[in-house]
């Protein structure tokens, strides 16, 4: 349990409250509610302050909306000054739970993300099946409504074992309470930052079961996605049934019936956005689509001066790192040739700073 500093005084410093604005304003600079909460920062941030260490601090209601990516979900957005005090008590309490989470758990982590996990996978795909010499399966699982699902009194419970001071755990309290499920005392809003950090909180349970427990040494969890791989069948069976007891005794969460199979490795299997195959990985064409329905929306909003070029060119690099874990060759270089060609004369912060640093490593003379 942490007891060494004074967390709660630490969370409500200006210094990591203007650290938190910054954070939360990335990527949305041109946001008009960023520009207003900017004109007059100190005594925004300074009256956000006030209200933390008075306890008088309510978050505003949330803003719901539907999006398909390429599901149908709803979003929950946070009003702006409320994403503040979610970064603010991230960058508290985010490196005390940080340094237990396992290594394989990959979501929403500095240094994880998804390119990892798939990599990953790939190697251990490779020691499961000792470099394809022998039969391999794959437990690929995810929980049924996660978000909607997760228990508030079993996740303060869990945060507690670490958390002492009341007054961080009053914030903590505030923030879940500020979402309103179909079920009393349950439910995450997708959408927020805490909601990402709570769901890694909450199934570090599962992963300390399956790996400690369990002692399965092939496993990967990105958010409630997570896949095992052995080459014994039956091993993988009794995982499975192990794993949903814990997750209904626990956890008071369910596997997804439809979406925990078993499968023979070689048989086309879905893993983060992939279709993985027994030699090689395609992206899966709703993904693709998502894609292409992402960058014409970049597009569009710096047509309007929304987003600067820098934007498109970070998500482009971002999407193809993605890509290359799947045999995309060729689609990459079709995509690529036509955004060069939208973009002809543009460069990019970073690539300027790359051909900086080239300039400066030449020798002189």
């Amino acid at each position: 349990m942490d007891n060494k500093r004074d967390l709660w005084k630490g969370l409500c410093s200006y210094d990591n409250l203007l650290l938190a604005f910054k954070k939360a304003r990335r990527h949305k600079t041109q946001k008009q509610y960023v520009i207003d909460f900017e004109k007059d920062l100190e005594t925004n941030l300074l009256l956000l302050r006030s209200e933390l260490l008075l306890h008088s601090y309510a978050p505003k209601p949330l803003v719901h909306f539907i999006i398909c990516d390429p599901k149908t979900r709803k979003i929950s957005k946070s009003d702006f000054r409320d994403r503040v005090v979610h970064h603010a008590l991230c960058n508290i309490i985010g490196p005390i739970f940080d340094k237990l989470f396992i290594y394989d758990s990959y979501a929403n982590r500095i240094g994880k993300g998804t390119l990892k996990a798939v990599q990953r996978f790939d190697v251990f795909k490779t020691k499961a099946s000792k470099n394809n010499t022998v039969k391999c399966y794959i437990l690929k699982a995810d929980i049924n409504k996660y978000f909607e699902n997760v228990d508030h009194k079993i996740l303060i419970s869990i945060i507690k074992k670490r958390i002492a001071d009341k007054r961080v755990l009053w914030l903590i309290k505030k923030i879940l309470a500020n979402y309103s499920s179909v079920f009393a005392g349950k439910g995450m809003p997708l959408g927020n930052l805490t909601s990402q950090f709570f769901a890694n909180i909450y199934l570090n349970e599962l992963d300390y079961f399956i790996k400690h427990t369990l002692k399965a040494r092939y496993y990967i969890r990105y958010v409630d996605d997570f896949v095992i791989l052995e080459h014994d069948k039956e091993q993988l069976e009794f995982y499975k049934k192990s794993i949903e007891y814990f997750l209904k005794t626990k956890l008071n969460l369910q596997l997804h019936k439809d979406k925990s199979k078993i499968f023979a490795y070689g048989t086309s299997m879905s893993f983060l956005g992939l279709r993985v195959f027994c030699y090689h990985k395609l992206l899966k064409k709703p993904n693709l689509r998502k894609m292409k329905n992402n960058l014409l929306f970049l597009k569009e909003k710096y047509k309007k001066g929304a987003v600067d070029y820098d934007d498109i060119y970070d998500f482009m690099e971002g999407w193809t790192a993605y890509a290359k874990n799947a045999d995309t060759y060729r689609l990459r270089k079709n995509i690529l040739a036509s955004f060069e060609s939208e973009f002809p004369n543009k460069i990019s912060t970073k690539e300027i700073n790359r051909l900086t640093n080239q300039v400066k490593s030449f020798p002189l003379g």
